[in-house]
């Protein structure tokens, strides 16, 4: 599992698996979620991290911009 934090557009991504993704799927407005073809998710991005989340509190990897 990797977490990336974009400092840029402050945006999480929660890769739970390496996988092919198929699908990206709106949870809603500022969440999406990554399929791989059997429907697996493997992916979480959420938008607006520093307001939606306690981000700094797990570890994360910031890629710089």
């Amino acid at each position: 599992m990797k977490i990336k934090y974009f400092q840029d557009t402050d945006t999480l991504y929660i890769e739970l698996r390496s996988a092919n993704i198929i699908e990206t799927r709106d949870l809603d407005e500022n969440t999406l979620i990554d399929l791989d073809d059997a429907g697996t998710i493997c992916g979480i991005t959420i938008e607006h991290a520093q307001e939606r989340t306690d981000y700094p509190s797990f570890s994360f990897e910031q890629i710089a911009a």
